[in-house]
């Protein structure tokens, strides 16, 4: 499953997507993972949740962030739920289409029962169809 809080730069879209990571942890009989492009954010985050700086790791493509998320889910069999901070950026994705990763993304998660969560720096109305169905908050 696929969510997505969709807003332009500065709206708020971080502060929601670390509460919502917070509470996922609470009632998480598993892992969550929250990816972000900095280590930032470390100190609001519950320390349950595994906090993963991606600028670290040299991705230089979507096709190579996917192969990035596979890495995760294959390392650690209890993933719940991983939320994606700056999705964009994280999926080198900045000002290109991002229907396939949102699909490829979707099917990950049906396939291993990992909820996703998405802060993507668009306007709604510019997301594509496949990720528009996806939008839980916009800003």
């Amino acid at each position: 499953m696929v969510s997505i809080i969709a807003g332009e730069k500065g709206k708020g879209k971080t502060k929601i997507l670390l509460e919502k990571a917070n509470e996922a942890v609470l009632k998480a009989n598993g892992s969550v993972i929250y990816l972000d492009k900095s280590s930032k954010h470390m100190y609001e985050l519950n320390n349950k949740i595994r906090l993963i700086n991606v600028s670290e790791f040299p991705i230089m493509s979507a096709d190579g962030f996917i192969g990035f998320l596979s890495g995760l889910i294959s390392s650690d069999h209890d993933i719940e739920a991983i939320f994606l901070d700056s999705f964009l950026k994280l999926s080198v994705l900045e000002g290109l289409d991002i229907t396939s990763t949102i699909d490829r993304i979707e099917t990950l998660g049906e396939k291993y029962g990992i909820e996703f969560v998405l802060s993507v720096s668009m306007d709604v109305n510019a997301l594509p169809e496949n990720a528009k169905k996806n939008v839980t908050v916009t800003l």
